[in-house]
Parts: C-alpha cells; sequence; structure tokens
C-alpha cells in the first residue's frame, strides 16, 4: 500500500524543482535578451563611442548577474570557494555604488552612509554578492519606486546583548545595514526568508534562492544577519561581520580605485578544450606582453612540451579536459619542465573539486566565470610567487569527475 506521506514529499520535491527551474529560466532569459540586445546595438553604426561604452557596461553588468545566479545554486550550502583577506566594508559598498545604481534603476533612490572603519577577513566578491542580492530583493519590493539605504558601522556587543541574543558573541563587529521603503513582510514570511527556495513571488518570477544565498556566505564569513520588518513600512537587513584580529580599524582614507595589473614577458601555455574561452584567455595575456602558446586538448599540450626550446614558465588548464584531467596533465607537464607553474580553472565549485582529491591546499585556482583583470591579476600572482611550484608535491587523488 502506498504511503500518501512519501506521495506529498515527492510532489512538494517537484513543486520545487519546478519553481527554481522556472525562476532560473526566467532570470537568464532576461539577461541573455539584455546581452543579444546591447550586442545588437554595438553593431548600429549610427551609436557614438560614448553610445557604444555604456552598451559595453550593460553587457558587463548583465554577465555580472549571471554569474552570480549560478553561484546561487550552491552558495547557501555553503561549499563555495572563499578567497578571504583584509576589507574594509565601507570600502566594498563604495566599490559597487555605481553598479547597484544602475541595477535598481531610476525609480528607486539609493544612499549610502560610510561611516565604518572596521576591517574584516572575508571574500571581497562575496560580499559584493551579498549587496547586490540585498537591493534586488529590495527592488523587487519596491515595484512603485521607493528608496534603499545600505549603511556600515562599528559596532561593539558586550555580554549582556549577546546573552539576549544567543550565537552573536561579545566583541567588535563591521555592521551593513540594507532598508528598504518596501511592502515589507509578515511574521510567516520573515521567518522563513532565509530558506532556499522559499519565495513570495510568483512562478518563474523568482528562484527562491537570494537570501539563502545570502545567509549562506555571511555565515560561512563566520558573521550574522538578522531582519527587521513591518508590513507596509519596509525591511531592513542587519549584518554583523567580526573585525579581524590584528587589523581592527585603520585610519587612513579609502584607498583609490586599484590600478590594472601589470603584465609581464613570460612564456605561458594555455589549455582549454572550449574554443572561446581558450580564445579569451589566450588573448587578454597576449595583450599583456605575455608569450602564449595555446591547446585544446592536453595530448597536444604535451606536444608543444616536448618541441618547444625555450622555458614555459606557467600552465594555465581548465581542471576537466579530454582524455586527461588538468591535475594529470600538470603532473606530466613539471615531469618535463620541474619549474613551471600551474594555474587551475574549473567551473566547478570547490565542493566538486575537494571531493575528487583535486584541491591539496596548495594549488593556485581561479574560479569561472572570471573577468579580463581577474585572469590578468591571478597569473601575476602566480608567476610573482616566491615559493617555487617544484618544490611542492604532485597533486595525487581520482582524475575522473
Amino acid at each position: 500500500m502506498n504511503d500518501p506521506r512519501a506521495s506529498n514529499d515527492e510532489s512538494r520535491l517537484l513543486d520545487t524543482i519546478g519553481q527554481l527551474a522556472g525562476g532560473i529560466a526566467h532570470e537568464f532569459n532576461n539577461l541573455l535578451t539584455a546581452i543579444q540586445g546591447y550586442t545588437d546595438l554595438l553593431d548600429d553604426s549610427s551609436e557614438g563611442e560614448a553610445g557604444k561604452q555604456a552598451h559595453l557596461n550593460e553587457i558587463r553588468l548583465a554577465t555580472r548577474r549571471a554569474a552570480a545566479v549560478t553561484r546561487q545554486l550552491l552558495a547557501f550550502s555553503r561549499k563555495q570557494f572563499l578567497a578571504p583577506r583584509a576589507v574594509r566594508t565601507a570600502d566594498v559598498v563604495a566599490g559597487i555604488t555605481p553598479m547597484l545604481t544602475r541595477l535598481i534603476g531610476e525609480t528607486i533612490d539609493l544612499k549610502t552612509t560610510a561611516s565604518g572603519r572596521g576591517v574584516v577577513m572575508a571574500d571581497e566578491g562575496q560580499l559584493e554578492q551579498v549587496l547586490v542580492n540585498l537591493v534586488v530583493n529590495a527592488r523587487d519590493a519596491m515595484p512603485h519606486g521607493g528608496s534603499v539605504a545600505i549603511e556600515t558601522s562599528d559596532v561593539v556587543l558586550d555580554d549582556s546583548h549577546a546573552a539576549r541574543h544567543p550565537g552573536v558573541p561579545a566583541g567588535r563587529y563591521a555592521m551593513i545595514s540594507v532598508s528598504d521603503t518596501g511592502c515589507g513582510m509578515d511574521k510567516e514570511t520573515e521567518r522563513r526568508a532565509f530558506e532556499p527556495f522559499f519565495t513570495t513571488k510568483s512562478t518563474g518570477h523568482g528562484t527562491g534562492l537570494g537570501l539563502a544565498t545570502v545567509y549562506g556566505i555571511v555565515k560561512q564569513s563566520n558573521g550574522h544577519i538578522s531582519i527587521v520588518s513591518e508590513v507596509g513600512r519596509g525591511t531592513t537587513f542587519k549584518i554583523l561581520l567580526p573585525v579581524g584580529a590584528g587589523t581592527a580599524y585603520v585610519d587612513d582614507p579609502p584607498a583609490a580605485a586599484r590600478a590594472p595589473s601589470k603584465g609581464g614577458a613570460e612564456r605561458i601555455l594555455i589549455v582549454e578544450d572550449e574554443d572561446m574561452v581558450r580564445e579569451f584567455v589566450s588573448r587578454t595575456l597576449r595583450r599583456a606582453g605575455y608569450s602564449v602558446i595555446a591547446a585544446s586538448n592536453p595530448v597536444d599540450a604535451l606536444a608543444i612540451a616536448d618541441r618547444e626550446p625555450m622555458a614555459i614558465d606557467l600552465l594555465v588548464t581548465d581542471i576537466v579536459l579530454p582524455d586527461m584531467k588538468g591535475p594529470a596533465l600538470a603532473n606530466e607537464l613539471r615531469r618535463r619542465r620541474p619549474d613551471c607553474r600551474v594555474l587551475y580553472m574549473s567551473g566547478y565549485t570547490a565542493d566538486v573539486i575537494v571531493r575528487q582529491g583535486w584541491h591539496d591546499g596548495k594549488m593556485e585556482f581561479l574560479q569561472k566565470p572570471f573577468s579580463l583583470e581577474t585572469l590578468r591579476s591571478r597569473v601575476r600572482e602566480v608567476l610573482d610567487r616566491a615559493a617555487a611550484w617544484s618544490t611542492a608535491p604532485l597533486l595525487r587523488g581520482p582524475l575522473n569527475p
């Protein structure tokens, strides 16, 4: 006899999968429409240089949002790669404000107050994703316009506060708050807001992962997040990130825009089976001054290494390749060229890479998708690193995805 509870569970699972698929399809179709449309506008000969630059900015914004959607599928599970470093939350907010302004549109007023000097150990890109998700959530709560306020400040929580809020230890924190004047949440919605796949939007208009992603990133960064909301009066999200030991506060003014990473003259071997990615990586590094040779598969890459008389300073390789995986290729190449360093690329997440035994804590890794500047910066970092790759142990472990 069939258990009706099992049937109900299956039905709820199918509804969840359908909601997720519909939401992702809706988001990607919108983003792809924008990318295709602005690409077509670039071909319009009547557009001046200013117009073309504006179109490129919109394409860049759409691709960043598309990358964020794919990260949302796994971020709430707290298994993505993080690259924590000392960052000031006020600087993160200042850096992403122009993008947020374009994202919310003309009917919503965005205000920022960056008074905090606290420095936290966090992944800057993930903090940016937190802000994007919260601002998009606020925008959707104000279909007829309104305002969003982002504030950073320094707070010190004493023992009495910690006693009233279990799970939030006393100490110094950098706070980020995001407030809106939108429709607000009732208590049931507020209680479930961070649940994966929970959404109040209609089918096809939300993945239910935005706030779950925020929650996962904050928790993975050893932080805390809370909600204060009232129906008809708006919502405020408050994030507390522990101030990094030894870097409690900084008194210097916010750093100017980062200087572009420098190039070099080293010789780089690129191995990537996706033609468009291989061409993008090759062109980017050639424009930075490097000598570049490229192959679409490990067999051709090893043949190049065997006949190439000059040194190969760096191998940039995808992890999953036909016939031979990236770590196995790196091992073979370094037997021939012991001084060659390695930078891995992959669209796989940290969970898959660690589970397969590819990540031993020493490998240099670049998560797809990545920007031109991120690629140039990571290549330069690996080449400049003091510890020679030749002294590191070869990677071991299973090589099949």
